[in-house]
């Protein structure tokens, strides 16, 4: 990393460079995340569209390290100043903070003095100064190790108790220092054709790493539906669940559709990852004219606020193979009855269902780096009753002999195996039995972390 640092440097170093580049993206991005707290997503999508591609990658790639160290920085930056600055001004010493974090003490003149002259374009000759002497203190702080697990690894104190008493000492490290590490990006390849050189194979199979520098083409194989940016954490559902041609099978919390387009793919055989040795295409043909239906619903956007998730949905869908019958439907899972469904001529009842639940998002915070500064220890009950809730409203649609598969990408079980506990101890449990459960855990499985239990309903 400290390598990547130097480059960046020497490059916007250079004569030939624009005014604005991806180290002033990087500090718009900061200094908007500061004052208005917005989700790094939406401001990711508010880059410029004119910023190349190489300046838009290293301006999220500082982006993401700034909000990945906020609490580090925050921590080292207190009592360096006499009064807070304005946003802009903190958010170049945050950007500035995090280059000499990554880059360590042979880099720390370099990204002192390019901090100091972009300053004075970003903000002005006399805030130039107050970085200059602000920096200079900061890469002194920052070269300590802090005596907290919470400071060293820029994770609120109350999760890493909660982490530590549910999973001791030790292994809490061992998931804080997952977290910080920048993600790896994984694609899930589509297609009978070869797969590229520059998708590099995983121990998951028909999963593929991405190597840097080959965004345009990624993008391009994406829109043709050759692939799908997918973590190995989803096949583990999707496995449970087993889709087999010819079923039909609701996706019952489905935007943005990765999950929903998985099981298209598997009802027409196209993908083979799952079940060693499965033939990787299904005939269509006069006694098996449909591979399958899959319904994919979600919750509607709020009114005048589109959603990018189910705008994301419907792109997806639109990549279904030949044979696999979709549909979107836009509803709350607990609020509608068999009249909705016939209404709209669904089916009533399901072969397999997917309750891939809004949860906490604790097994992603690798590529949610923000998730940690938004979630409230309040919230894993809240969640946990919403799950519930909708595991009851699932389950209704099961057909006889079928099956449901509650998945959450949490690694806590107030959301995993005690929702499960939960349904089990109420009436709608009687006709399910619990026939498998996986949970993934980061810094053990190497991937996302996950939890998926199949339920199967007798007949």
């Amino acid at each position: 990393m400290a390598e990547d640092v130097k480059q960046g440097l020497e490059k916007a170093s250079g004569a030939s460079q624009p005014a604005f580049g991806g180290w002033e993206a990087a500090v718009g991005l900061t200094e908007r995340w500061l004052a208005r707290a917005e989700r790094v997503d939406t401001l990711l999508e508010g880059l410029p569209a004119g910023l190349a591609g190489q300046e838009r990658a290293r301006a999220q790639q500082l982006f993401y390290g700034v909000v990945r160290w906020s609490g580090r920085l925050e921590a080292a930056l207190a009592g360096l100043m006499a009064r807070p600055p304005r946003t802009k001004v903190k958010a170049i010493l945050a950007v500035a903070g995090f280059e000499l974090l990554e880059g360590g003490p042979t880099l720390t003149a370099k990204v002192i003095h390019h901090a100091v002259e972009k300053a004075k374009t970003v903000a002005s000759a006399k805030e130039a100064g107050l970085v200059n002497a602000v920096a200079r203190k900061l890469a002194l702080r920052l070269a300590e190790k802090p005596a907290d697990l919470a400071t060293e690894f820029s994770h609120p104190e109350w999760l890493v108790a909660r982490w530590t008493q549910q999973f001791g000492a030790a292994t809490t490290r061992q998931l804080l220092e997952w977290n910080q590490q920048p993600a790896p990006v994984y694609a899930r390849w589509r297609t009978e054709a070869p797969v590229p050189e520059f998708l590099a194979p995983t121990k998951w199979p028909g999963f593929y790493e991405v190597k840097p520098g080959k965004w345009d083409e990624i993008r391009r194989l994406a829109n043709e539906g050759a692939l799908y940016l997918q973590d190995p954490s989803t096949r583990l559902c999707i496995g449970l669940l087993a889709p087999q041609p010819g079923e039909t099978i609701l996706d019952a919390c489905a935007a943005p559709g990765g999950k929903s387009l998985f099981i298209a793919d598997c009802l027409a055989g196209r993908w083979s990852g799952l079940t060693p040795g499965r033939s990787q295409r299904v005939e269509v043909n006069a006694l098996h004219p449909k591979a399958g239906h899959v319904v994919a619903l979600d919750e509607p956007a709020a009114p005048g606020k589109p959603d990018i998730r189910l705008v994301r949905l419907k792109e997806n869908l639109s990549r279904a193979p030949a044979g696999v019958e979709v549909a979107q439907v836009e509803a709350d899972l607990r609020k509608v009855n068999t009249e909705f469904y016939k209404n709209l001529n669904l089916p009533l009842s399901y072969d397999a269902v997917l309750l891939d639940a809004p949860c906490s998002n604790t097994g992603v915070m690798r590529h949610r780096i923000d998730v940690k500064w938004r979630l409230q220890d309040g919230d894993f009950a809240r969640h946990a009753e919403s799950q519930l809730e909708l595991l009851h409203a699932a389950a209704r649609l099961v057909r006889p002999g079928g099956r449901i598969v509650y998945s959450t990408c949490s690694i806590d079980a107030q959301e995993n195996e005690q929702v499960i506990k939960g349904f089990f101890d109420s009436r709608a449990g009687g006709p399910f039995k619990l026939e498998k459960s996986v949970q993934a855990c980061p810094w053990k499985d190497g991937h996302d972390g996950a939890g998926a239990f199949l339920l199967k309903k007798g007949g």
